[in-house]
């Protein structure tokens, strides 16, 4: 089987993760740091703060933006339920705005449109969360342009896109969010095997988030209200949790980062492939905007949704080992149980009907490739046409 994404991990990763067990450190110590800053000076700015999942990271996003009960968050329909599941940890309510379906982001249209009619209604969002749907940046300065000047808050979910650019930046500096929040799983574009960081420029921010991640506990003397009581007191400020990263994860990162921008060529140059020998193929692929570069974690074509399950089936009877992305959240059962209905988010729910994710990772041969695109294009011409 031919799989949609997976990992690539080196002599020179298991290296590094046999240097740490073999050290006095193997839940906080020095690589955790060095991870987190590593991250940090590539997306350029002052703060990272590693956590075990991108789950994690988006929960304490929330909550360092003091999200909580009565509150309000928008974030997309096409994506993984994290997107939406954080919000809902903090006790806040959740909302979507639906995307474009050429581009399975945010649409920036609808958004203006629903933040005109929340405004009018008094139910304007505390914090919008815009996802980098397959590495591709949203238009953030259109989305900073709308939301900044009505006080709302932006968390990018930028799972998918570390190593991605926009407007010739790195996503994930923070340029128009408050925080940024990448995963490591062993599909992205690099891997701590579960993992993930928020950067941030705002020092107060990420001071908060190091604490949430740590059970609200502090050692830093200047913050201690009883630092009298001696060299092995701490305080716990808040009620946080136990999102910490281990150095085993950090030391698999820091060594996959080496080669971060080489894998994320590659995907670009395996993307530049399927778009060759699809152009002309009965079905569509998703459309990148020109000031974005895509970090490219999945490649999704289009077809007839009346022939999708027929070719997706097709494709993995043949050992392609295709998968959907996503499911509209909205169309969960349990979101369906807090009043969302099919039909709510047309974007999305079309996107989705035809959508079919096709291998895209580093180690694709050109061989498999090519097996993969053949069989594309058999399986679509064998049940039909868009």
């Amino acid at each position: 089987m031919i799989a949609y994404g997976r990992q690539d991990i080196t002599q020179a990763d298991i290296d590094a993760v046999v240097a740490v067990l073999k050290s006095d450190f193997l839940t906080q110590g020095p690589v955790v740091p060095q991870f987190e800053q590593a991250i940090a000076d590539y997306c350029q700015v002052p703060f990272g703060i590693a956590v075990h999942s991108a789950t994690a990271g988006l929960h304490l996003a929330c909550l360092a933006l003091d999200v909580g009960p009565g509150d309000l968050v928008w974030t997309v329909p096409n994506t993984f339920v994290a997107s939406a599941n954080c919000a809902r940890y903090c006790g806040a309510k959740v909302d979507f705005v639906d995307i474009d379906p050429a581009t399975g982001n945010l649409c920036v249209s609808t958004l203006a449109g629903k933040l005109n009619e929340a405004k009018q209604a008094g139910t304007l969002p505390k914090v919008l969360i815009p996802v980098h749907f397959g590495g591709a940046s949203c238009d953030m300065a259109a989305i900073a342009k709308l939301t900044q000047p009505l006080g709302i808050r932006i968390i990018e979910d930028a799972s998918h896109a570390i190593g991605g650019r926009y407007q010739d930046a790195p996503v994930g500096d923070c340029r128009y969010s408050d925080i940024t929040v990448f995963s490591f799983h062993p599909v992205k574009i690099i891997t701590t095997a579960e993992g993930g960081l928020l950067t941030t420029r705002d020092a107060q921010l990420a001071e908060r988030l190091r604490d949430l991640r740590s059970h609200g506990i502090t050692r830093d003397a200047s913050r201690l209200q009883f630092a009298h009581e001696g060299p092995w007191y701490y305080e716990q400020h808040a009620l946080g949790f136990n999102y910490r990263m281990t150095e085993l994860q950090a030391a698999l990162g820091l060594s996959q980062f080496e080669r971060l921008d080489q894998y994320v060529a590659t995907r670009n140059e395996i993307a530049a492939r399927y778009e060759d020998a699809f152009v002309d193929a009965p079905l569509l692929t998703l459309f990148v905007e020109n000031e974005v570069y895509s970090s490219y974690h999945l490649f999704v074509i289009q077809v007839d949704p009346d022939i999708r399950r027929a070719v997706f089936e097709t494709l993995r009877e043949h050992g392609i080992g295709v998968n959907v992305h996503y499911i509209p959240v909205h169309l969960q059962p349990d979101y369906q149980q807090l009043g969302f209905h099919a039909g709510d988010f047309p974007g999305a729910e079309g996107y989705y009907a035809g959508a079919i994710t096709v291998p895209l990772h580093p180690g694709l041969s050109d061989a498999d490739q090519q097996q993969v695109i053949a069989c594309v294009l058999e399986a679509v011409a064998q049940h039909g046409k868009v």
